[in-house]
């Protein structure tokens, strides 16, 4: 092997080759709605989601676990569904907004093909939900450790939101078995999950305070 060979190989950032290697096991998931609704059916099954009147549903893009077909149900089960669209704060950082959703025809067809609000009712009073309201998040991502570790996108939405929640809201990692890693690589401020909920398993996650 040449020693530019060997100076590329030791550059490899082995977070960029685990997201990579996520992304792969995510898009080749087999019968993603199946399997979806696995997942979701233990999702809805974890007490502290039986206990949440407010509670944060992320809605699927792409290869992700998808949530949509299980969406109108939630809306009709009695509680306040929260929906997340990407925006920016007020120094143009990357945030999260919260919606109440209360029909999928309030969606369209957004940012990165993502289902959101129209930009023409952001902030609509009555229908934006302070993040300090949620009392359960679920959240997306490309990989996750069975003891609560996430790995997003690296564009920052969830991290920021993960981090000014309040201590008693439940936080719960949706994704399918083959996006665990057990070598997961985390940064010193990222949050760690309450839960990791698959189509096989609930995993008990470090939290926030583990």
């Amino acid at each position: 092997m040449s020693e530019s060979c060997i100076d590329q190989t030791e550059r490899v950032d082995p977070k960029a080759a685990i997201r990579r290697a996520a992304y792969d096991a995510r898009n080749a998931q087999p019968d993603k709605d199946r399997v979806s609704e696995l997942a979701i059916a233990r999702f809805l099954e974890l007490p502290e989601y039986a206990r949440a009147g407010t509670a944060m549903w992320y809605i699927d893009c792409r290869s992700e676990l998808r949530t949509r077909q299980t969406l109108p149900a939630a809306l009709a089960s009695g509680k306040r569904i929260v929906v997340p669209y990407c925006t920016v704060d007020e120094h143009g950082a990357n945030k999260l907004g919260l919606w109440h959703l209360e029909s999928m025809n309030e969606l369209i067809v957004g940012k990165w093909k993502i289902l959101e609000p129209p930009r023409a009712r952001w902030g609509e009073p009555g229908k934006e939900v302070p993040v300090t309201e949620l009392d359960i998040v679920m959240a997306p991502g490309v990989g996750f450790s069975r003891e609560g570790g996430r790995m997003g996108n690296g564009e920052g939405y969830y991290d920021r939101l993960l981090a000014n929640v309040r201590e008693d809201c439940a936080l719960v990692g949706l994704c399918y078995e083959c996006q665990l890693f057990d070598d997961l690589v985390v940064g010193e401020h990222d949050v760690f999950m309450d839960y990791i909920v698959t189509e096989s398993a609930v995993y008990r996650g470090r939290g926030r305070r583990g």
